[in-house]
């Protein structure tokens, strides 16, 4: 596996896989044909058909910025290797095409091309499953979060304390802002407004409802193009930074405790990009929501004082619960029902977590077995439910506007 700062990434959002990937991509095509006047690009499959709504011109747009480039967008072709495909060409000043490169964005911000897709780089984890980790840390007598030290070096942790300071400063924003959210939705921020209902609540509605509103804060954020961690993915980020900021504030921990929480939910998160996907088009929103919720259970089952395998056994059951969760952007926009899903998959986590603390830590289906599922659920997902914005949700809600215009008439 790779190293947690592969998954933890800083960046704008709404889209890990929409917005931070291609821009990384265009980016590197861009410094690669530095000579070039002009670029072409052709968006691909998910790409084409969210891309609008995920802000994916913006951000190719942006990366060139300021040489012209063509984007064209072709949503009926699915390239074999990924869904989330995008052709760059480099362009002379008499338009003859001086260099060419198809990219894949496949999940979480991380790109791929044709030399790289399906291949390993920058290991630094020697084990490959959640079986052999718990193996390995039970002959060690180690925790979870120490084994993360041992395979990353103890300099990870600064880039943990980066990384829990940008997702305090992300539910920080979100609460503070009032007003509309971007996009054909028209959709009202609600953070504060649950924020508030949360302080004037009975106590014991008052934790889940400020879970909610920290939740909120950060998919609303991300939902706005503001600035977000990928936990594992932009359109998750709300689930794991809400969860760890309840229990921060409830057990009055210091910031270490949490950052250790954090290395340890990477490990969930690193296994599901390394043996499945956390790519929505690929596998829908339970590689999204699903993951981000088994990371989420993971560290709070760690933080309430879970071993190795309760934790495990957290992690597996926050997946577990979402598997076949389709992925169904309403107009493509990263907000119905993804906003949604960050605040419910929080409070799910908090169930496993519960749940798990409560047993004996043995389960009969390990996080490797549901990660195998998950894998095979999105591979047989048809494609209008993989972030296409032609099926589920979308579909519906577009006829029932299409069918309340007509009744106008």
């Amino acid at each position: 596996m790779e190293s947690l700062k592969e998954l933890y990434k800083i960046g704008m959002g709404p889209s890990s896989s929409h917005t931070m990937g291609p821009r990384k991509a265009a980016d590197a095509f861009n410094r690669t044909y530095p000579q070039a006047e002009s670029f072409k690009t052709v968006l691909y499959g998910s790409l084409a058909a969210t891309g609008k709504g995920h802000l994916t011109d913006f951000a190719v747009k942006e990366a060139f910025y300021p040489k012209p480039v063509n984007i064209q967008w072709d949503n009926t072709t699915f390239m074999p290797k990924h869904p989330n495909a995008l052709k760059f060409q480099a362009l002379d000043k008499a338009g003859h095409i001086i260099g060419e490169q198809v990219a894949y964005s496949v999940g979480g911000g991380d790109v791929r091309t044709d030399d790289t897709i399906g291949k390993k780089i920058n290991n630094v984890y020697p084990h490959t499953s959640m079986a052999a980790i718990l193996e390995y840390t039970s002959q060690q007598r180690m925790l979870l979060w120490e084994y993360v030290e041992e395979c990353e070096g103890p300099e990870i942790w600064d880039y943990l304390t980066t990384v829990w300071n940008t997702m305090k400063h992300t539910i920080n924003r979100g609460l503070e802002k009032r007003g509309v959210l971007p996009g054909s939705l028209n959709l009202e921020r609600k953070a504060r407004r649950y924020l508030y209902k949360a302080e004037n609540s009975p106590r014991y509605l008052r934790r889940m409802n400020n879970l909610f509103a920290y939740a909120l804060a950060c998919a609303e954020e991300n939902a706005s193009g503001g600035i977000v961690v990928t936990a594992p993915t932009c359109g998750s980020c709300g689930v794991v930074p809400s969860i760890c900021r309840l229990i921060q504030e409830i057990c009055e921990f210091e910031d270490n405790t949490i950052i250790r929480a954090l290395g340890t939910a990477s490990l969930f998160g690193n296994l599901a990009k390394a043996n499945a996907s956390i790519s929505g088009a690929e596998v829908g929103c339970q590689g999204e929501i699903g993951v981000a919720c088994a990371m989420a259970a993971a560290a709070t089952c760690q933080l309430e004082g879970g071993d190795n395998r309760r934790i495990a056994y957290a992690a597996e059951m926050g997946l577990e619960h979402h598997l076949g969760l389709t992925c169904d952007p309403v107009d493509g926009l990263v907000q119905i029902p993804c906003i949604e899903r960050n605040a419910l998959a929080a409070s799910r986590a908090l169930d496993c977590a519960t749940y798990a603390l409560m047993s004996d830590g043995d389960n009969r289906v390990s996080y490797d077995d549901v990660l195998a599922t998950m894998m095979q659920t999105g591979l047989d997902m048809n494609n209008d439910y993989r972030e296409t914005s032609r099926g589920g949700l979308a579909k519906f809600f577009k006829e029932k506007v299409l069918r309340l215009k007509n009744d106008k008439k």
